[in-house]
C-alpha cells in the first residue's frame, strides 16, 4: 500500500509540474534553436524563457540552447524544415521567420514552421542626438523634404526591420533620407551618440545607455499608445512620457516586432497545446516580468487565431514596403 501511495503522489507531482490539460509531454531533452548569435536580443529572449521554465519546473526535461544565426536567422529556420514533425525542437525568432523569404531566395518557407506564441513586442522609436535641432518627428521630416537625401538614418543591417521602417516613413511622408547600415543596434547607438548619423530607430534597450547619459533623446514611439509607466530615465522623463509618432502628426500608428516561438511544421495539435500552456506560465512568471522591465519591451501573449491575425497583418503591411522599394525576391 505504501508503494502504491508513493507512486500516486509522484504521478500527481508530475501532473502538477506539467502545463494544465496537456495530453502530451516531452520524452527527451529539448533544443531551443535561436535565430541569432549569442548575446543578441533573440538569444536573451530564449535564455530568459529557458530560465523561467527551469526555475518554475514548468517542463521537466532539460533544455539545450543552440545558436543558429547565419543568414539573419535563416539557418535556424532551415534547421526547423530539416526537422519537420519533431516536437522536441523549439525555434526562437522575431518577424524574420515570415519576412526573410520575401527579400531573399532561401531554402525554407514560412509554412515550414508552426507558430506557437508571441510573448513580447519590441517598440521602435525615432532617436536623435541630444543637441539635435529637431524637437518632433515632423521637424525632421520637413527638413528632409527641404534637403532630400542629406539627413542620415543609421540602422541595423540592410532590408531588415530598421531600413524597412525608414522606408515606410519615406513612403508615408514623401521625405527622403539616407540610410546607412551597421552591424547591430549597439553599434548604431554609438554612431548616433557620436554624431556620425542624425537619427536611428533603435529599440528602447539598444539606446538606453546613451539616453541615460544625456547623449541622445527620443522623439516618438511607433505604437498605438504610449509605453508603460517607468521610473525617470533622463531628467524627469520616462518611457511613458515619450509621445507616439501619431501624436506628432506622423501617420504611422504602429510598427512593432514580435518575439516569437515556433515549432517545425507537422507537429500534432496536442504538442502545440502543451507548449502554448507552458509559455503562458512563463509569461506569468516573475522572471518574465523582470525581463520586460529590463528590456523595455511591451507585454503581449498571443497564440492561436490572435497570433495568426497579427502575423498576417504584419506580413501584409511589410511586404507592401518591400514591393514599393523593389526589394521583393518573389
Amino acid at each position: 500500500m505504501t508503494n502504491i501511495k508513493t507512486g500516486l503522489l509522484a504521478a500527481t507531482a508530475v501532473l502538477l509540474a506539467a502545463p494544465a490539460f496537456a495530453e502530451w509531454a516531452p520524452e527527451r531533452p529539448l533544443e531551443f534553436i535561436v535565430a541569432s548569435g549569442a548575446g543578441g536580443g533573440t538569444d536573451n529572449f530564449a535564455r530568459t524563457i529557458q530560465a523561467a521554465i527551469t526555475r518554475g519546473d514548468v517542463i521537466e526535461q532539460p533544455i539545450v540552447v543552440l545558436n543558429k544565426g547565419g543568414g539573419s536567422g535563416a539557418e535556424a529556420f532551415l534547421y526547423a524544415k530539416q526537422n519537420a514533425e519533431n516536437p522536441h525542437k523549439l525555434i526562437f525568432g522575431t518577424n524574420n521567420v515570415y519576412l526573410l523569404p520575401h527579400v531573399a531566395k532561401l531554402a525554407y518557407e514560412a509554412k515550414d514552421l508552426q507558430p506557437v506564441a508571441a510573448l513580447a513586442l519590441d517598440e521602435f522609436l525615432i532617436w536623435v542626438k541630444a543637441d539635435s535641432p529637431y524637437q518632433t518627428a515632423m521637424d525632421m521630416i520637413e527638413a528632409a523634404k527641404a534637403a532630400p537625401g542629406t539627413i542620415v538614418f543609421g540602422g541595423s543591417q540592410s532590408k531588415d526591420t530598421d531600413e524597412t521602417l525608414v522606408a515606410l516613413i519615406e513612403q508615408t511622408t514623401g521625405a527622403e533620407f539616407k540610410y546607412v547600415p551597421f552591424n547591430g543596434g549597439g553599434e548604431v547607438g554609438v554612431q548616433l551618440a557620436g554624431g556620425h548619423v542624425a537619427a536611428n530607430v533603435n529599440n528602447p534597450n539598444e539606446n538606453l545607455g546613451q539616453w541615460q547619459a544625456g547623449a541622445i533623446r527620443p522623439l516618438c514611439v511607433f505604437a498605438p499608445q504610449r509605453m508603460a509607466e517607468s521610473a525617470p530615465i533622463q531628467g524627469e522623463m520616462g518611457w511613458h512620457d515619450i509621445p507616439t509618432c501619431k501624436e506628432q502628426g506622423l501617420d504611422i500608428e504602429s510598427y512593432q516586432m514580435p518575439r516569437t516561438v515556433w515549432l517545425p511544421a507537422g507537429t500534432p495539435p496536442e504538442v502545440l497545446a502543451y507548449y502554448e500552456a507552458a509559455l503562458q506560465k512563463v509569461s506569468e512568471s516573475q522572471e518574465w516580468q523582470d525581463y520586460l522591465t529590463k528590456t523595455s519591451q511591451s507585454a503581449a501573449f498571443l497564440t492561436g487565431d490572435a497570433l495568426a491575425s497579427f502575423i498576417a497583418k504584419s506580413e501584409g503591411d511589410t511586404v507592401k514596403v518591400f514591393e514599393a522599394e523593389g526589394w521583393s525576391a518573389k
